[in-house]
């Protein structure tokens, strides 16, 4: 699979199928890139926000599908001390999990979750120092690398997938990546330079990914198709080439992610404002939407 239309069409054919109708409510949340809450963990800042948020969309009875690089397993060699610095969060995923509404997609920086195995050792338990022994935290849990929706009345697929299958060095090549990461770019990440393999800090790369991404779905009957990577917002009209991107968790001082609902697909933010008396408070923001999804029906558009 050396082209990036070759690594979509196996995400897409290899995808998990979920069904959905108007009454169905998702939040879509990438990128994440949950640390050690070190000085390179880029999550901290904004782990406030995402977990309140997140807290809103269980009470309001959402599912949850995260569509990849949740953990920075490119820095962090271990699970555990990502566990144990966002502990919080990850009780909140359980809950999801627990009420079958947990969707998880692998990307390049949590691409060791396409092996079950490693998952399972890493994720399906935890130690508890309050009991003193290992308690469930994910069980059964299952990465992806693509999911589809699928509308049970008109038949309309969206495709969630990470993106990362459009840029051959961070799909082919995260190994060596990721040893660059460790070795070179978390130091200097701590001093404020950023790592020139990312297409989130390169803008020419993000412009290949964005184009090689919009080709296929182009190609593909204008899929609607919903992904992270680049951590770019991207919020289509109806009739134009139907590429969704997230965009991140890890924007100076807010997150965006996309939710469908009531048939509908919106892009928000959820940000710290502050009130009149000087005090703060986390809201969310509409940034695009909301639009019918039938709207973006599939169609040739070649």
């Amino acid at each position: 699979m050396f082209s990036s239309k070759k690594r979509l069409d196996n995400a897409y054919a290899s995808a998990k199928v979920i069904d959905f109708d108007d009454d169905s409510k998702f939040i879509l949340f990438s990128d994440c890139h949950r640390g050690d809450n070190s000085f390179a963990d880029d999550f901290a800042n904004n782990r406030n926000i995402y977990f309140h948020a997140l807290k809103h969309y269980y009470a309001e009875g959402f599912q949850y599908c995260e569509i990849g690089d949740g953990d920075e397993l490119w820095e962090n060699i271990s699970f555990k001390a990502i566990l144990n610095a966002h502990k919080n969060v990850y009780m909140l995923m359980k809950l999801f999990h627990k009420a079958n509404r947990l969707h998880m997609i692998w990307g390049n920086h949590d691409m060791v979750y396409r092996n079950p195995e490693y998952v399972k050792k890493h994720l399906s338990t935890y130690f508890d120092p309050k009991v003193g022994e290992d308690v469930e935290l994910f069980g059964d849990i299952r990465y992806h690398e693509g999911i589809v929706l699928k509308h049970s009345r008109t038949g309309q697929e969206l495709f969630l997938t990470h993106g990362h299958q459009a840029d051959w060095w961070n799909y082919l090549f995260w190994k060596w990546s990721r040893f660059m990461v460790r070795v070179l770019w978390k130091p200097l990440n701590v001093m404020g330079i950023a790592d020139p393999t990312s297409p989130a800090k390169n803008y020419t790369e993000l412009i290949k990914v964005e184009r090689r991404t919009k080709k296929w779905i182009a190609e593909n009957n204008n899929l609607l198709t919903i992904v992270g990577h680049t951590h770019r917002p991207r919020f289509p009209e109806p009739g134009d080439i139907a590429f969704f991107n997230d965009g991140s968790c890890v924007h100076p001082r807010s997150i965006t992610g996309i939710e469908i609902e009531h048939g509908e697909i919106s892009l928000i933010k959820w940000q710290i404002a502050t009130k009149e008396d000087g005090t703060l408070q986390i809201v969310r923001v509409l940034l695009e939407g909301p639009k019918r999804l039938i709207d973006y029906k599939t169609e040739s558009i070649l």
